[in-house]
């Protein structure tokens, strides 16, 4: 198995095709055990891009996925993690304003045990804040070098464009990656948000790659989830699973098997026909679900098999 690497944006950083994220997994309701397991083993098969939140289980994945990645040479790596969402009860301990980026960088810093992170991100948007306060903080973490690079996170193609324009005019650091959700169910950033990417060179960086599961193959009805499966510990509510979608599903199984791969790997090669999608971020609660979804950057989808897809999805 041999691991492909997409550069992130118009940077120089080079980033693992399938990286490893930790949203409802590290420090949740995964054990530890498997949770270190999963990340020793994403490593082993050549991942290098990680992927954690302040808000993910309140600092514990950060915790978690910091400690296990000390084992490792820090040069071999790249540790991304997010600032925007509620940590505290007070008014100021949420959004984009420059107090609680800096704060909550340090915070950050401190759970993971590191001495700076790859990648900041802007973990959602925050219309009560000025785009050039949230710009100029990053900027500094920047320059102080706490952080290298930067990057937000379900950005609307207009915000993006507006935090470019924003940059420029003040020589600021220029965000190089987008994370949205992108999947074979949930395609809105292919309208506006990949062409942006494309022209200015921000990357998208993908995560519910397999819609959170369905795209395993692994749901034979809405009314059956898999006992220990995502469906059946969130309580998935009807327009994130449908008879309709496991129909569809159904029938890229067959296209599946007729490769000789996985579900989860078609959905995810079908992803990464994207040459703007840099990486798809998936979260694994078991190190053989890394192995599997790892093969998937061997994988190539022919235009045939791309059409017939299409069909199914459309």
């Amino acid at each position: 198995m041999t691991m492909k690497y997409r550069r992130l944006g118009k940077s120089g950083l080079k980033v693992s095709e399938i990286s490893l994220g930790s949203w409802l997994t590290y420090g949740g309701y995964v054990e530890q055990d498997n949770a270190v397991k999963a990340i020793q083993t994403a490593y082993d098969q050549g991942i290098n891009f990680f992927d954690t939140a302040n808000v993910y289980e309140r600092g514990a994945a950060e915790e978690l996925l910091g400690k296990t990645l000390k084992a490792y040479p820090r040069e071999s790596y790249v540790l991304a993690t997010k600032v925007f969402g509620k940590m505290g009860d007070g008014p100021n301990d949420m959004g984009l304003s420059r107090k609680h980026i800096m704060e909550q960088c340090h915070a950050s810093l401190k759970r993971l045990g590191h001495d700076y992170i790859d990648l900041y991100y802007c973990h959602r948007y925050h219309p009560e804040t000025p785009i050039e306060e949230t710009l100029r903080a990053l900027d500094d973490l920047v320059r102080q070098g706490k952080v290298l690079y930067i990057g937000v996170s379900m950005w609307t193609a207009a915000q993006m464009e507006a935090a470019l324009g924003t940059a420029d005019r003040y020589l600021l650091d220029r965000i190089v990656v987008n994370q949205p959700v992108y999947n074979m169910f949930n395609r809105h950033i292919e309208a506006e948000i990949i062409p942006l990417g494309v022209e200015k060179g921000i990357s998208q960086v993908v995560y519910s790659p397999l819609a959170q599961g369905l795209l395993t193959g692994k749901y034979s009805t809405v009314g059956q989830a898999p006992e220990g499966s995502r469906a059946a510990k969130l309580n998935w509510k009807e327009d994130q699973i449908s008879e309709e979608k496991i129909m569809k599903v159904q029938e890229l199984s067959v296209i599946a098997n007729e490769l000789g791969i996985k579900m989860s790997q078609l959905a995810l090669a079908w992803i990464l026909r994207q040459p703007n999608v840099a990486s798809a971020l998936v979260g694994a609660s078991r190190p053989e679900q890394v192995t599997e979804n790892v093969q998937a950057s061997e994988v190539t989808l022919t235009a045939d098999v791309l059409e017939r897809i299409e069909r199914i999805l459309s």
